[in-house]
């Protein structure tokens, strides 16, 4: 694999960049790691795992090098699987292979359903389909509690929120919504408030990612092999729940992938995983119908 090379793609409302780490002489279609709001930065580590095929990674629409140039608010799983579409174009149209993981997982989906055509294998890791879920609207709810926190009272209080939310195993309990409000603190969380609100998550994709509703119909009858996987140490929480739930109804079975729910990530970030058994599982997913 060589170095990654940089390059950027105009589509309506971003300029997005993406890096393309060409591989060797095999005949693997390209894989591309995409996460939501994660950017390619995040991919570091598990990419190098496979040399063997050109890998590319996407900074998705504001997120990491790739700004907007629209007028701000929030993007829809519609708009990130149509940047997709044009950065698979602009590599040659496909068919590749997709890793998706989390935000990235319900834009990748949204792609396979409208272009299944460019997307071979599509492994989508831990889709944080909240729509799907038995106790939805709780968890709808929920979700929207964090939004409240984090335009109310800053990244702080939104980031603590979200993190007891998605640390939460087992379905949402009824009073979820009406316990005490968690300490930023407690999570290692700036107390006080800068008064900025443009964060990636919270104020673009948080709404929109969790509550988009998936057509199944198209993603069933697509050609696209769809593999959805979710974390050995994530069980009973709501991305892992929302995993099984999006694969029952793909009538298909989960394949269950070491680690946590970034269980790729190397030393990029503050919550290792365990790329190097993941990227084992990983291999084997892609290179079971070849």
């Amino acid at each position: 694999m060589t170095e990654a090379s940089t390059h950027t793609l105009d589509v309506p409302g971003a300029v997005l960049h993406y890096d393309v780490r060409k591989g060797g002489a095999g005949t693997a279609p390209t894989l591309l790691m995409i996460g939501s709001p994660m950017d390619a930065t995040g991919f570091t580590s598990l990419a190098a795992h496979f040399r063997d095929r050109t890998v590319v990674t996407v900074d998705p629409r504001g997120a990491g090098r790739s700004r907007r140039v629209d007028a701000g608010g929030e993007s829809t799983p519609e708009q990130h699987a149509d940047d997709l579409h044009r950065v698979i174009d602009a590599l040659g149209g496909g068919p590749v292979d997709i890793f998706a993981s989390s935000g990235g997982a319900v834009n990748a989906l949204v792609l396979v359903a409208r272009h299944p055509e460019q997307v071979r294998v599509l492994v989508a890791h831990e889709p944080p389909a909240a729509q799907v879920l038995p106790d939805r609207e709780r968890a709808l709810a929920a979700i929207a509690d964090i939004r409240r926190a984090y335009e109310r009272d800053g990244f702080g209080a939104g980031m603590a929120s979200f993190m007891a939310l998605t640390g939460f195993r087992g379905e949402i309990p009824a009073d979820f919504a009406d316990r005490p409000a968690p300490d930023p603190a407690a999570f290692g969380l700036p107390t006080d408030d800068d008064g900025s609100r443009d964060d990636v998550m919270f104020g673009q994709n948080l709404i929109t990612c969790t509550h988009h509703e998936h057509d199944f119909d198209a993603l069933r009858a697509a050609s696209t092999r769809i593999v959805v996987g979710v974390g050995a140490e994530s069980e009973g929480e709501m991305a892992h729940r929302s995993g099984l739930a999006v694969a029952d109804r793909l009538d298909t079975k989960a394949v269950t992938f070491p680690s946590h729910h970034g269980g790729f990530i190397g030393g990029e970030f503050g919550w290792p995983g365990d790329p190097d058994a993941f990227a084992v599982t990983l291999r084997q997913t892609l290179d079971e119908d070849r």
